[in-house]
């Protein structure tokens, strides 16, 4: 066996400590930017042209040292950050990053547009432009949902675990039973006043009906002023945004008749309000309904009369044929000859001859 110098063994032991400390220590011309939030970094320096020109193993080993430089330097800025144990003392150690500063770009194109609905194209065309959406988005349920009624976004309070008392309320009172009561006065409200609507209409739809306005050769000043009242207050503004007649009055007039809708006052007699509407509750609330007498008992009249008049109406037509009139006709005649002749038949009964 070869004897083996010191200055070989020395030589060799420094080359390998160089190694190790080349392999943790980089020098670089310019310093690395880094985003430790992204765990990116970028090198602005120039790599050699000439190395990198073909295909070979002198470029692939080349690019290797490279991105195995840069990583070391990412590695080493990492392990400067602020560190803890994950999990307890016996847990990884693990890196605080920072914030992110640079915007990468997206994995996925970005979503197309929605195309427009029917009504949001006519909108459009009519400059139509609504102040509120109907959605909104629910933090609770991770949705959109609807702005007011039911499954609207927030839920319902009367339903809710939690109840926060109002400023200047007892505390003593219960704020859920408080809540379910001003929800069954607002479904009651709500219920009046639909009913309401529908007797509007009800009466709307009784009422006789107007003249036709038919285009006539020769037409008055009294019915063309009605055709152009008609025609303004046709409109949804009640022909208020309309272009008006040199002689026309300011006001339009209202498709009422010139009557006005009267409403209570927002600020008043809180203690008659409150009495309606208890008033309102139990009506609704109770089991016997409120019933006209009078007035059902006239429409049950008016029922019988018009049935009656109905099937005598029935059989006068069935005995007015024609076949009924042709055979009438003998019968009268038969009974009228009879009628005279029995004067006759009775006179030789009586045994004498009358001049």
């Amino acid at each position: 066996m070869a004897a083996v110098r010191v200055e070989a063994v020395l030589a060799a032991a420094e080359e390998q400590e160089a190694e190790k400390r080349r392999s943790v220590t980089v020098e670089k011309e310019l310093e690395l930017e880094y985003d430790l939030g992204n765990l990116l970094a970028v090198d602005r320096n120039p790599p050699p042209a000439a190395a990198l020109r073909g295909a070979g193993p002198r470029r692939e080993a080349l690019l290797q040292a490279l991105a195995r430089d840069n990583t070391q330097l990412l590695v080493s800025r990492l392990w400067e950050l602020p560190a803890e144990r994950a999990g307890g003392a016996g847990g990884p150690l693990v890196a605080q990053l920072p914030e992110p500063t640079f915007r990468l770009p997206r994995e996925k194109p970005p979503p197309k547009p929605r195309p427009p609905t029917r009504w949001e194209q006519f909108a459009r065309l009519k400059g139509i432009r609504r102040k509120k959406t109907s959605l909104v988005w629910d933090e609770q349920a991770k949705e959109w949902r609807r702005r007011w009624g039911y499954r609207r976004a927030g839920g319902d309070p009367s339903r809710a675990w939690l109840a926060e008392v109002p400023a200047g309320a007892d505390p003593e009172e219960d704020q859920f039973a408080r809540l379910r009561r001003e929800k069954r006065e607002r479904v009651a409200r709500n219920e009046l006043n639909r009913l309401r609507n529908l007797a509007r209409a009800h009466r709307a739809g009784s009422a006789v009906p107007a003249a036709p306005l038919h285009p006539t050769g020769h037409q008055d000043r009294d019915e063309l002023r009605r055709v152009a009242r008609v025609a303004r207050v046709s409109t949804a503004s009640l022909g208020r945004f309309q272009p008006r007649l040199p002689k026309e009055p300011a006001e339009p007039p209202s498709r009422s008749g010139g009557k006005k809708r009267r409403f209570e006052p927002l600020l008043g007699n809180l203690a008659a309000e409150r009495s309606r509407q208890l008033e309102l509750l139990r009506d609704m609330g109770s089991k016997k309904p409120v019933l006209d007498v009078t007035r059902a008992v006239n429409k049950q009249l008016r029922q019988e009369e018009a049935e009656a008049a109905a099937a005598n109406k029935g059989k006068k037509q069935s005995k007015r044929g024609k076949r009924g009139r042709r055979q009438q006709r003998p019968g009268r005649s038969g009974k009228k000859s009879g009628a005279r002749r029995q004067p006759q038949q009775q006179k030789p009964a009586g045994g004498g001859t009358g001049g």
